[in-house]
């Protein structure tokens, strides 16, 4: 039995590139949001997979890398990281090919290599990161700031 379960859900009506959907999250915060084909491939108003991909790998790896900070007594005054999710034909289909992360952070107690050691250990230990691993290329960028 799992010790977390967090629940979504997709509705979608037509073909792929004319028709629509809605995603919504167990805990309300997204309801209904929409996606479409052109939210996907074509820059539309709405949302898609990779970005809402790239939003929860984000969220779980600053929450990490805060998390590791902390344990090692430095003040984390700010984190803020940007995730790129990026995909890659793959035969007749697309695959998501790569994450990229970049961290920028004011943390009290620590130097530029210090951070980058910490940001390199949390994305090891990043649960999300952990699923992508081996399929997924994740790169990361560190940047202390005072």
């Amino acid at each position: 039995m799992a010790d977390i379960a967090r629940k979504a859900s997709a509705h979608w009506q037509g073909d792929l590139k004319s028709g629509k959907g809605t995603v919504s999250t167990g805990s309300g915060v997204l309801q209904e949001a929409q996606y479409s084909f052109g939210t996907r491939f074509e820059n539309g108003a709405g949302t898609n997979p990779e970005e809402l991909l790239a939003s929860a790998h984000a969220g779980c790896f600053t929450m990490q890398l805060s998390a590791l900070l902390s344990n090692h007594g430095h003040a984390v005054e700010d984190l803020h990281t940007d995730a790129t999710c990026e995909m890659t034909r793959d035969g007749a289909g697309f695959r998501v090919s790569a994450m990229r992360l970049t961290v920028r952070g004011k943390v009290t107690g620590s130097d530029q290599a210090d951070f980058e050691e910490h940001v390199k250990q949390a994305a090891e230990l990043c649960p999300l990161s952990r699923v992508m691993k081996g399929n997924v290329e994740i790169t990361h960028e560190a940047i202390l700031e005072s």
